[in-house]
């Protein structure tokens, strides 16, 4: 099987959680940067990934990298690099780029001459002097860093965040990539209860039942990659099997989501549907000043609204307040709260016990954890 190389794109701040996600894979000959994590692989690897990473962004082809100062040499190495093998000659191969500190700044000539040099370099194969691009979609991004190009081709097409079962989102929606990293980062175990006590749409309480019963995220959609005539279709066969087969779909858990809005908790429920995880999690219309629990060891995980995305800061004050006082009577559990508010801890009424720089969309934010005792020894349910 012909190896290749793949990026997964991250958010700032994920990448050691998505590289140890292409570890758990069985990929070990990887590079951690910002905003990427590098690994060689077969080709099963483009399937498989996109299936299973719930944290990277996209999964990328690198098809070469090297230096460029001058439009000359982007345009020679790129026409030299194998893209007849990569790229049938129906195929729609559209250029982005983008350039960070690089002499060629300019996003536009350089996507111009890519294009250019990929045409120049397919026309020897292929015998022809135009091509049609009416054909599967490979998406190519030429990305310049301190004049170092990267050529890729895009695997997964939409991105990996897009599920496939969150029709309906609240009006600050939380990325399905970020929520399913706040639960790793927690080292949630699915015998442990986990409450989301704001959970809007229900994105964190949905991105943990999938981890629960180690369901494949990518699962239920489609991958451009899915549509190459150059990526054998029993690549795919396979992997997918494996997503069913590796299911642990009769494996309990117990979660729980409320949130004070009863039209969310409705959309919530419609999304854990779509999902396929609606009898594994208990939604409810419940403000947090309800919030109780019998259960002696457990975790929250949430994520309440901060200045950027809703309401008044009195109210969002107000709103960890009323947290850390509820949150106190749990002093066993462990609590994780995302939030770019930075008066955060003082309003709550106790620092946290690590805090981590994030990334939500645009919004820079702070995870603050908490840790509760370590409970007992259990056996291992996985």
């Amino acid at each position: 099987m012909a190896q290749v190389e793949l990026i997964a794109t991250s958010t700032f701040g994920l990448e050691a959680i998505v590289a140890q996600e292409v570890k758990d894979l069985g990929y070990q000959d990887v590079t951690v940067e910002n905003g990427k994590v590098t690994f060689k692989a077969d080709e099963s690897a483009i399937c498989r990934c996109n299936l299973w990473l719930r944290t990277a962004d996209r999964v990328r082809l690198k098809v070469g990298e090297f230096k460029a100062t001058t439009f000359e040499s982007l345009f020679e190495q790129t026409k030299a690099l194998p893209w007849a093998e990569l790229i049938p000659s129906d195929a729609t191969f559209p250029v982005e780029g983008k350039s960070v500190n690089s002499t060629l700044f300019s996003v536009s000539d350089c996507q111009a001459i890519v294009k250019k040099a990929i045409v120049e370099s397919m026309k020897k194969k292929y015998h022809c002097q135009w091509f049609e691009e009416k054909g599967p979609l490979y998406k190519i991004e030429v990305a310049l860093l301190k004049d170092i190009a990267t050529l890729t081709i895009d695997t997964s097409g939409v991105g990996l965040h897009k599920r496939g079962y969150r029709e309906a989102a609240g009006d600050a929606p939380l990325k399905e990539t970020l929520a399913a990293s706040l639960i790793l980062l927690s080292r949630w175990h699915p015998d442990t209860i986990l409450i989301d006590p704001l959970c809007g749409s229900g994105t964190i309480p949905i991105e943990a039942s999938l981890i629960g019963q180690n369901i494949a995220p990518g699962m239920n959609r489609e991958f451009v990659s899915e549509h190459w005539p150059t990526l054998p279709r029993d690549l795919w066969r396979q992997a997918r099997k494996e997503t069913h087969d590796l299911a642990h779909y009769d494996k309990t858990l117990e979660i729980i989501g409320t949130d004070i809005d009863n039209e969310v908790i409705k959309m919530a429920r419609k999304n854990a549907y779509e999902a396929g995880v609606d009898e594994l999690i208990h939604f409810q219309a419940m403000p947090v000043s309800d919030l109780r629990s019998k259960k002696k060891y457990g975790k929250i995980i949430c994520n309440p609204p901060y200045g950027e995305r809703l309401g008044n800061l009195k109210e969002i004050e107000r709103l960890y307040r009323g947290m850390g006082k509820v949150f106190s009577n749990l002093d066993t559990w462990s609590y994780y709260i995302l939030t770019s508010y930075p008066e955060f801890e003082r309003f709550f009424g106790k620092p946290a016990t690590k805090k981590r720089k994030l990334y939500n969309g645009k919004i820079r934010v702070d995870y603050y954890q908490y840790f509760g005792p370590r409970p007992p020894k259990r056996k291992d349910a996985f």
